[in-house]
């Protein structure tokens, strides 16, 4: 039988059951609307969290005190390292390839001025962080470059923390009081919004060593450094390494590069998209007995039609094929319609709510259409393999 007369022969069979064939193709869209629409999802929050961390750049290594395989010690219990000091930073500095150094102690504290009081997060770093991470100042300048041991008492609020303590006010000059210290405002920054959560207008920066006494630590939290945009990352953990090691005795210290947190990351992130895919796809299997059902009746039902075939000379593989095509011809219906279902979902998501990252890659939809037309193969095996298998004679005397 020639695939001309094969295509026709199998839409007419599906077309004779119109409420039957289409409740097994919906079974097959709602599975592949379900990947699509949780696949989006999670692709979506994968590239949003990954541009979260590129903000800052991807060639910054972490410096943290405590020798772990992850993050460093807990600052919050005692340990029997050696701190992280303003003069290491100064040390990392003068390493090859090493662009910036900010040294970063922070604690909750409250801020009062203009009248007003609140509870917001401090940050005391140098110069060198805006430079590291790219922070912009929205009026005046950021904290000053001057010698870390002997900074002077100046503060550069979020945008947030200024509009909460002064409004429209100029900030500029005013006096804050951190703690129980005394600043002066001598900049405002950008707006910058969220991260992970964290709100990064609503903070105060002030000098690394005014953060150590305003917390009463004998070290820093952490230290950042760049380098250079040609430099091996590994050569300069190594510089880094030896260094420290070398004003500690020991190495009582974790390196943490961006690029393998970002690796790890999209790798547990890849995890967790893959994982909800698999959940959509349960659904996908109930598209799959729908079909199974559906051929077996068709074959039960169409019994004469198969030896009538049969006796006119028809081979079984021709059999086999036209059963097969009919299965495949539903589920890539079921594909088609699905694909359609779940991107209009996830791009009506989008619209209706912008803030949540949601994105379609086109391997994705090419993966779902290729899982439907399988699905169909395979659901369609046994019913057709069955029907390959009938006596001619006998299927003829079925009524």
């Amino acid at each position: 039988m020639r695939l001309a007369d094969a295509l026709p022969m199998s839409w007419r069979a599906l077309a004779a059951h119109r409420g039957r064939s289409f409740l097994t193709l919906l079974g097959i869209a709602i599975g592949i609307a379900a990947v699509i629409l949780l696949t989006s999802i999670g692709e979506g929050l994968h590239r949003f969290v990954l541009s979260e961390f590129t903000q800052f750049g991807t060639h910054v290594i972490g410096i943290s005190p405590g020798k772990t395989s992850t993050g460093g010690a807990n600052p919050g219990f005692p340990s029997s390292v050696r701190p992280l000091t303003l003069a290491d930073a100064q040390a990392l500095r003068r390493l090859p390839d090493v662009l910036q150094v900010a040294p970063r102690v922070s604690g909750n504290a409250e801020i009062g001025g203009n009248g007003r009081l609140r509870r917001a997060l401090v940050y005391g770093t140098t110069a060198a962080l805006s430079e590291a991470f790219q922070l912009r100042v929205y009026s005046g300048q950021f904290l000053p470059a001057d010698d870390a041991e002997s900074a002077r008492d100046f503060a550069v609020l979020g945008a947030r923390l200024k509009q909460e303590l002064f409004g429209n006010a100029n900030a500029l000059g005013a006096g804050v009081r951190i703690g129980g210290q005394r600043f002066r405002v001598i900049g405002v920054m950008e707006a910058r919004g969220q991260f992970l959560g964290v709100d990064l207008d609503d903070v105060a920066y002030v000098p690394a060593l005014r953060g150590l006494e305003l917390f009463n630590r004998e070290g820093l939290m952490e230290i950042s450094l760049t380098y250079a945009e040609g430099a091996r990352a590994a050569r300069v953990v190594e510089a880094v390494r030896q260094l420290l090691r070398a004003r500690h005795g020991r190495e009582d210290f974790t390196l943490v590069t961006q690029e393998d947190m970002l690796r790890t990351l999209s790798n547990i992130l890849d995890v967790l998209t893959m994982a909800v895919a698999a959940l959509g796809s349960i659904s996908l299997l109930v598209g799959a007995v729908g079909i199974v059902t559906i051929m077996t009746i068709a074959v039960a039902e169409r019994t004469t039609e198969i030896g009538l075939l049969m006796a006119l000379g028809a081979r079984r593989a021709t059999v086999l094929r036209l059963f097969l095509g009919e299965a495949v011809v539903l589920s890539g219906l079921g594909g088609v319609l699905g694909l359609a279902i779940g991107i209009g979902l996830a791009q009506s998501l989008r619209l209706a709510l912008p803030a949540l990252p949601v994105h379609t890659p086109m391997v994705f939809v090419v993966a779902a259409q290729a899982v439907a037309l399988s699905i169909g193969l395979a659901a369609g095996v046994m019913p057709a393999y069955r029907a390959a298998r009938l006596d001619p004679v006998a299927a003829l005397r079925a009524e």
